[in-house]
């Protein structure tokens, strides 16, 4: 067999420790199997030509290229945090990931990783698993994925995701288990002090720091606006359908979100808008009315305003070609 192509992909904001905990063990791997292992090759990759990983950490890194395994490590995002926000600097990532995904590579997350894989498509009537914290978050951002947050390691038709920060040695165990067999795979967790026989995030979940169950209103309030999103934003209708006065409404949402439900509606609109540019050939007029705008020109300078880019400049920019 021939070495293994392994891929990092670097961005801002990464952690550090995902980038090259993968690296590292393959390292050993190889050092155990000896003369007579096929080995890897591994390199850290970035649309970029700089990258500053988490705590400012500068990252050596050399541009996209073809591999068979593209990882894709995590990123600090906490219960609260705007997704939305943290992803939309990271296009350039998200396109690479899905031209790869389209090229056949097999393309792994590590830890909310998976935020940037569904981001790209990737998670779309897929199973898939990310760190128990933020489960509920992806499957409400990606309702099409089968999101088990009791799992460490899913793989799905070539993508793969994984749980929190260490479930990446999880992950590379059973790439080692597969490229260098079993026997290598178990000396090397042996010598790096992995437990290899974990299967099932549970015993790590701390009930305290999941969202209350007090968020439920605000999920409710959310799963409503994402399924009306082309309606007519209407306050008073809103509150009438959770049967709680306006200001009630916006006091509870605000209390467990942090936002308004205009500023989740506005934000879900243009995530959905995204989809569409990349994946369609509809009109930016017809895209812009499908989302709940008649006036095209505000809906541009929201997308703008949300995203960086006029939505025809987007289009032009991260249009998926399959």
């Amino acid at each position: 067999m021939s070495a293994l192509r392994v891929g990092v992909l670097a961005y801002p904001g990464c952690f550090a420790s995902e980038v090259f905990g993968v690296p590292d063990l393959l390292t050993m791997a190889t050092h155990i199997a000896g003369s007579d292992g096929s080995g890897y090759e591994v390199s850290i990759v970035s649309p970029r030509r700089r990258v500053a990983a988490s705590g400012g950490a500068a990252l050596d890194v050399t541009p996209l290229r073809e591999v068979d395994v593209l990882v894709v490590p995590g990123f600090e995002l906490l219960p609260g945090l705007d997704v939305d926000a943290e992803l939309a600097p990271l296009a350039p990532e998200i396109a690479a990931i899905r031209s790869h995904a389209a090229a056949g590579t097999a393309v792994v997350s590590i830890c909310v990783g998976a935020f940037l894989l569904a981001e790209a498509g990737l998670l779309n009537r897929r199973q898939a698993t990310t760190a128990w914290l933020l489960a509920d978050e992806l499957a409400r951002r990606c309702p099409d994925a089968d999101v088990r947050p009791e799992r460490l390691v899913v793989t799905d038709t070539g993508v793969t995701t994984t749980a929190a920060f260490s479930a990446m040695y999880d992950f590379a165990l059973d790439l080692i288990r597969q490229h260098s067999g079993a026997g290598v795979a178990r000396t090397t967790a042996r010598v790096a002090l992995i437990d290899d026989a974990r299967s099932s995030q549970i015993p790590y979940v701390d009930a305290r720091l999941l969202p209350q169950p007090g968020n439920e209103f605000s999920h409710k309030v959310m799963r409503r606006l994402d399924q009306n999103l082309a309606a007519r934003y209407d306050l008073a209708a809103l509150s009438d359908t959770f049967k709680v006065s306006t200001r009630t409404l916006l006091r509870r949402f605000a209390e467990e979100t942090g936002q308004s439900p205009l500023e989740y509606l506005q934000s879900s609109r243009v995530r959905r808008a995204r989809h569409l540019l990349e994946t369609t050939n509809r009109t930016v007029a017809g895209i812009s009315a499908a989302v709940g705008y008649r006036d095209p020109s505000t809906f541009a300078a929201l997308f703008a305003k949300h995203t960086g880019r006029r939505p025809r400049d987007y289009r032009a920019a991260f249009r998926r070609v399959d």
